[in-house]
């Protein structure tokens, strides 16, 4: 039986602030297990790029980014023609949307099939699980991947482990010291074996999170500042440098990021004049327009045949007119291909003519993401309650990455006021371009997924999104007014959950309640102190009486 002792037989809480700390993803190791099992329990599987995690992860349409692969390859396999110091990181950077993460992905895939693929780490932040959204594991991954690639290389690696067995707890300057380039040194000082090369790429740096520490045992606030995102990225780049001015370093090092301040200054010419390759900015040096002609077409032959249309179904300068809508981002042409993928409720040939029909707005703005804002738009606005609809896509981004046991199913249990009814699908099935949906008969661990984090940049920006925006405050407030009502409802000896639902609700007040502040339920009209005492009786009751 589940066990929670935070509020136990409590009465009359009043709560100002309050830490909770729990990982559901931590993994027991032998003591005695070998060098190499000890540092596999400790990476981020999910972050490689071949992983199952990224089954899904975009990838480059065939014969488009041609130009930007080849041009990203030559550089992994030639370099600049350097003669001396070469230059080893290279910084590939542009907009959301611009396709960054397919170009690496198809890149890296490139470089695995020709044996020059030394180690990958893909971050991502809003839909991903815990090891891709911090620093911790970036180390220790990279390793895991060198240990694969060569037997002297792995030998080298098991070696450090067991000769330093507490490199894991140190930080990552340590970390890439003890167990890469230490063991890259012995490996090429050696040289025996064919002569180490390839690249380390490392992609969606910004969306790094910044890791906390907290002592978990005080309840006196620490008085250091907490860490920024861009003090655990800056961090990472840090340590990518140093081993690249490493004259034992075989690698060259691909770091693609949006063009944030920290990777801006850091890789600023001035600050760093010898030490990086010339940046790529995939908005500016490489012209999209081509390669999304070419994805349309493409697509929309393969909706023609569906369909059984005519070559002539398409309205003509159809594509050149979406061509012009992207402005360069390839994830506008994703999203409108996905609208007729989905099985959106429009015909066909209804839907195009809404979304040709989207040019007014064009006009009236210079910005990029003008056309991206207006389509995000008009898909959110088909569902039935466009308010409340984005209010769940809020409450689905906060709640997934926080819990193993956070499928679909348990979620829309959580948020649906009638268990009995299918709100979620109600609510969210016009929006399948969007997020990935699980069907409604799903009872298993599936989750939901978000295509890409532009929409919540869309969503978290009051000038982008309008009256669809909702405050930080908002979102937490529907999560914690489920969270009464199902506790309410479960009091109710009559009414019984499924297991998997009770499992999710065990530390939800402590992870997830205790976030909201002073946000107190509108769902019962009382003070947060009597909120509490009421759910902490109510969350007993129902995980811990019924058998």
């Amino acid at each position: 039986m589940a066990t929670i002792n935070n509020f136990n037989k409590a009465r009359n809480v009043q709560i100002d602030k309050y830490n909770f700390n729990y990982n559901d993803n931590s993994v027991n190791v032998n003591p005695s297990a070998d060098p190499l099992s000890k540092l596999k329990a400790r990476i981020a599987a999910g972050a490689i790029h071949d992983s199952a995690e990224r089954c899904d992860a975009p990838k480059c349409h065939p014969e488009t980014r041609v130009a930007v692969q080849n041009n990203l390859y030559r550089w992994i396999v030639e370099g600049d023609g350097e003669l001396e110091q070469p230059k080893k990181i290279k910084w590939v950077t542009g907009p959301a949307g611009t396709g960054k993460t397919a170009v690496m992905g198809s890149l890296a895939d490139r470089c695995a099939e020709d044996g020059l693929l030394g180690a990958t780490f893909f971050f991502a932040s809003w839909s991903a699980s815990i090891g891709r959204r911090r620093k911790t594991a970036f180390v220790t991954t990279i390793a895991h991947q060198l240990a694969q690639r060569r037997e002297d290389l792995k030998n080298a690696i098991s070696a450090a482990m067991e000769k330093n067995p507490d490199v894991l707890e140190k930080n990552l300057h340590i970390q890439m010291e003890v167990l890469v380039l230490a063991p890259l040194r012995e490996v090429v000082c050696q040289c025996e074996g064919p002569e180490l090369r390839g690249a380390i790429i490392v992609d969606g740096l910004d969306e790094c999170e910044a890791e906390q520490y907290h002592d978990t045992k005080s309840t006196v606030p620490r008085a250091t500042p907490t860490r920024t995102n861009a003090q655990d990225q800056l961090e990472i780049l840090q340590v990518l440098q140093a081993a690249s001015l490493n004259p034992h370093f075989p690698f060259r090092i691909l770091v693609a990021s949006r063009p944030e301040r920290v990777f801006r200054e850091f890789f600023d010419p001035e600050i760093n004049p010898p030490s990086f390759a010339q940046k790529l900015d995939l908005n500016v040096e490489h012209n999209a327009d081509a390669d999304i002609t070419l994805f349309l077409e493409a697509q929309f032959d393969l909706i023609r045949r569906r369909y059984n249309f005519p070559l002539s179904w398409l309205p003509p300068g159809t594509i050149r007119t979406l061509v012009e809508y992207a402005s360069g981002q390839f994830i506008y042409a994703a999203t409108v291909i996905r609208l007729f993928d989905t099985g959106h409720r429009e015909a066909p040939k209804a839907l195009l003519e809404a979304i040709l029909k989207m040019e007014a707005t064009r006009k009236t703005s210079s910005n990029p993401l003008q056309q991206l804002d207006t389509l995000y738009m008009h898909i959110l606005g088909s569902s039935p309650d466009p308010p409340l609809s984005v209010r769940w896509v809020h409450a689905i981004k906060l709640i997934k990455p926080r819990y193993t046991v956070a499928s679909a199913f348990n979620i829309n249990m959580l948020l649906q006021t009638d268990p009995e009814s299918n709100e979620a699908e109600h609510l969210l099935g016009t929006l399948h371009s969007l997020i990935q949906i699980p069907p409604h008969s799903d009872q298993t661990s599936t989750k939901y997924g978000f295509y890409h984090k532009s929409l919540f940049d869309f969503l978290e920006d009051p000038g982008r999104c309008g009256k669809l925006y909702v405050e930080e405050s908002e979102r937490r407030v529907l999560i914690w007014d489920a969270f009464v009502r199902v506790c309410a409802r479960g009091c109710d000896t009559q009414f019984s959950y499924p297991e998997s639902f009770l499992k999710f609700l065990v530390f939800f007040p402590c992870l997830e309640v205790a976030h909201v502040g002073i946000a107190h339920s509108k769902v019962l009209h009382t003070p947060p102190s009597a909120d509490w005492d009421f759910t902490v009786q109510c969350v007993q009751s129902l995980i811990f009486s019924k058998p």
